[in-house]
């Protein structure tokens, strides 16, 4: 078995190649699984992605499903080929090493540690309180938008923070949607008054999000830029979750809000190409 795990081929994809391909799958067709130590984690990691450390590996084969492709990466690509041939050598018949690693990586990225924020939704009970906690999170990003809306004075920029306000509008639709179909209420004034957090959609304070990315509020690309950081930030928190949960209708409820989330950041970047390129338009 040694020897097949070393000589065992694996299939490779650049960045690009690997942006592509997640983009065809939902979160739960594919696990992604980060290689590296804590520390590297926690620094940024590919939204969604699990930390099972190299040395840990053969420990941990028992989280790793293997009737899902697993994408492995590391910091450059060495620890994530071995990582992707041991996995091959032990049956894994569809192992993906992304090659460059990390450092290569020049998508969206999420920070913190595995267990960071979880605890948003862990300590929830059934599946309306966790949409109405994703409700209330999505609300908070939204009054962020408008507060920003007030401390900017180019009106290019304003529209885009509008855009943005309304978009979460959309999201706050759907999450209700959901949770009138599961529980049969449809109060909203009610619905709304039972969550409140402090914290914006990824569970970071704004603080936070601003000490990270420090955006320049007069360039309209990186307000869009942050807003794709966000998301990226609640797609990466939604998993993470979902994985962290041990109630599987809770669990179903976090990956489909995390699908969400993944067409969310898509169709941000569809704008983000939009106003780059000179062109006009919406997203929802």
């Amino acid at each position: 078995m040694r020897w097949k795990q070393f000589l065992t081929p694996v299939q490779s994809m650049d960045v690009d190649e690997v942006r592509a391909y997640l983009s065809g799958k939902t979160m739960q067709e594919v696990t992604i699984l980060d290689v590296r130590q804590p520390g590297e984690y926690e620094e940024g990691h590919i939204p969604g992605a699990r930390l099972v450390p190299l040395p840990a590996l053969t420990d941990s084969l028992d989280e790793i499903d293997p009737s899902r492709p697993v994408l492995v990466y590391c910091a450059i690509g060495g620890r994530s080929r071995v990582a992707a041939q041991t996995l091959a050598g032990k049956g894994y018949d569809q192992v993906i090493n992304m090659s460059g690693g990390y450092k290569a990586w020049n998508g969206q990225a999420a920070y913190g540690a595995e267990e960071a924020g979880v605890d948003i939704f862990s300590e929830l009970d059934s599946a309306e309180a966790i949409l109405a906690s994703a409700y209330s999170l999505e609300e908070g990003l939204r009054d962020f938008y408008l507060r920003m809306l007030e401390r900017v004075g180019d009106e290019k920029v304003k529209n885009v923070f509008r855009l943005l306000a309304d978009i979460e509008i959309k999201h706050k639709d759907r999450l209700f949607a959901e949770y009138t179909r599961i529980t049969g209420k449809d109060d909203r004034g009610d619905f709304e008054c039972r969550f409140v957090t402090p914290l914006m959609e990824g569970g970071m304070t704004t603080e936070e999000y601003m000490d990270r990315f420090k955006p320049d509020f007069g360039s309209p690309v990186d307000v869009i830029s942050l807003a794709m950081s966000i998301e990226a930030q609640a797609l990466d928190l939604y998993i993470r979750s979902a994985v962290w949960t041990q109630n599987a209708e809770n669990r179903a409820i976090l990956e489909q809000i995390a699908s969400e989330e993944k067409t969310h950041l898509e169709r941000l970047g569809q704008l983000l190409d939009e106003l780059v390129g000179g062109g006009s338009g919406a997203t929802n």
